[in-house]
């Protein structure tokens, strides 16, 4: 029942998309008293996070690494629960392994005095420079959380402000790019890996991120790699769990192919024919797509060629698999690093391509989780970053099948060709047909370069559209499943504050 004291009594509010970023922001605003449906194109609510159920195997299609827990404690804390309340969580030791293709291995481990080794190994002096470089990580991390994350700032004058003063000494340092960054620690490539690694979540590469997101470093090393039980799917379930105590509507199938501002309101037409007519609408659809395809032209904030200036996340080549038998050494989380990587992201970002020798990610939850498998079966699913807009051809699709496999074979010591009973393959095309994802990006945002961070990324207001918000990844924070949940909040309390 809604509180008639709360800022957004009596309103009626629908979201597009029921993504992370729709999902978390549908929680806040029934909470501050809106009525509000989510409404998702596609049929389950998740977004990227959807799942994959068939012939007994169960997959989540798109994010995987539950990473930044406190965000997630944070959010289910304001509304008095507790992420217990919703789904269990299992912490993975190893966090990941690495195969390198010299045939060298490494584990990244929780066991700090493990890891110092593990960098001495490599190099000498490399477990003080670990020390070093954690430590100012965590400070790092916990300046850009409480000033930068969880406090929205989208405009200039947001910046002008006596915490963003005592911050700025750290921010300026860190305005170069990672690869500058962690060399001025680490000389051996191996460990200058390791520590970028992680920017793949941010839609990155090491030449175009800046390096205020060596916090990535502190939460691999120092807060952990977690598993939810029944993956992140599990998580999803949550969300929606709580929207539903909160008075939240889901529809699913129900694809919005119009929003339009009108003297009596907004129009909001789905595909079917059907029409709401909210006082307010939070698009957590795809950015571009909603500004190119759903809007008409004079309530519309940017044009085509500003879409086609930005810098996107990669898109991703991927196979879902059903292998018979195990898959050792594999663990939950391994990645398969080419010695040299640059000619990977030049494949990504500056000379699209179909990458040669490519670094990914092989993701194999029935290490952890007996439910995702049949008994005697092995679920993993292979993700290959590519360049969005790529060529996506069948053709194309079936050559790099065959090549990814024959390398995961030589550089894993797992060849699952003759094992595989179950298969699916996504790509650019299907990112762009199932999400409406602008030229097919994988990860539903722009990437976190330096001109496309903070109040340089499209805000959750809408400058064309009264009462037109925006969430999700293209927004701040950022892309990844914790910056949208923060994202949520952000776009409610903006949409409260214009109450």
């Amino acid at each position: 029942m809604q509180r008639q004291d709360s800022p957004l009594a009596g309103r009626s509010v629908v979201v597009v998309g029921g993504g992370f970023g729709g999902l978390s922001t549908a929680c806040y605003l029934a909470d501050a008293g809106a009525d509000v449906e989510v409404l998702e194109k596609n049929e389950q609510v998740g977004g990227r996070a959807s799942r994959l159920e068939a012939d007994g195997f169960r997959f989540d299609m798109g994010p995987s690494w539950y990473l930044m827990p406190d965000v997630f404690e944070r959010f289910f804390s304001h509304f008095d629960r507790s992420v217990e309340d919703y789904y269990t969580l299992q912490r993975l030791d190893p966090h990941y392994r690495i195969f390198y293709k010299d045939g060298d291995r490494a584990d990244v481990v929780a066991d700090r005095e493990t890891m110092l080794d593990t960098f001495e190994s490599y190099e000498d002096g490399a477990s003080d420079a670990l020390q070093e470089y954690l430590a100012t990580s965590e400070t790092h991390y916990d300046v850009a959380m409480e000033h930068f994350v969880y406090e929205d700032r989208p405009r200039l004058r947001d910046w002008v402000d006596l915490d963003v003063m005592k911050a700025a000494p750290i921010g300026l340092k860190l305005v170069g790019t990672m690869d500058d960054y962690v060399s001025q620690y680490f000389e051996h490539p191996k460990l200058q890996q390791i520590m970028q690694y992680t920017l793949v979540f941010l839609g990155g590469a090491p030449g175009n991120t800046p390096a205020l997101y060596n916090i990535m470093s502190h939460v691999d090393f120092n807060m952990g790699v977690f598993y939810p039980d029944g993956g992140i799917g599990a998580v999803v379930d949550g969300l929606v769990e709580l929207g539903g105590e909160l008075g939240v509507t889901y529809t699913t199938g129900s694809e919005v192919v119009e929003i339009t501002k009108r003297k009596a309101g907004f129009h909001v037409e789905t595909a079917d024919g059907e029409v709401r007519r909210p006082d307010r609408v939070v698009a957590n659809a795809d950015y571009a797509h909603v500004e190119q395809h759903l809007l008409p032209d004079h309530e519309r904030q940017y044009d085509d060629d500003y879409w086609a200036g930005k810098t996107y996340s990669p898109s991703a080549y991927l196979l879902y698999l059903g292998v018979e038998g195990d898959i050792d050494p594999l663990e939950h989380h391994s990645l398969v690093l080419p010695t040299e990587w640059d000619g990977h992201f030049e494949r990504i970002f500056s000379d699209p391509g179909w990458p040669e020798e490519p670094a990914y990610y092989v993701c194999a939850p029935s290490v952890t989780d007996d439910s995702v498998a049949p008994e005697g079966h092995s679920n993993l699913f292979v993700l290959v970053p590519v360049a969005p807009g790529l060529e996506d051809t069948e053709a194309l699709r079936e050559e790099y099948r065959e090549f990814v496999l024959a390398d995961l074979a030589e550089n894993t010591g797992v060849d699952v060709r003759d094992r595989i009973v179950f298969e699916e393959q996504f790509c650019v095309a299907d990112f762009a047909d199932r999400y409406n994802a602008y030229r097919g990006n994988a990860l539903g945002g722009l990437a976190h370069t330096l001109r496309q961070t903070a109040l340089l990324r499209p805000g959750h207001r809408s400058s064309a559209v009264d009462g037109l918000y925006f969430t999700g990844g293209y927004t701040t924070p950022g892309i990844g499943v914790p910056m949208c949940l923060i994202s949520g909040e952000h776009t409610a309390n903006t949409l409260v504050e214009d109450e």
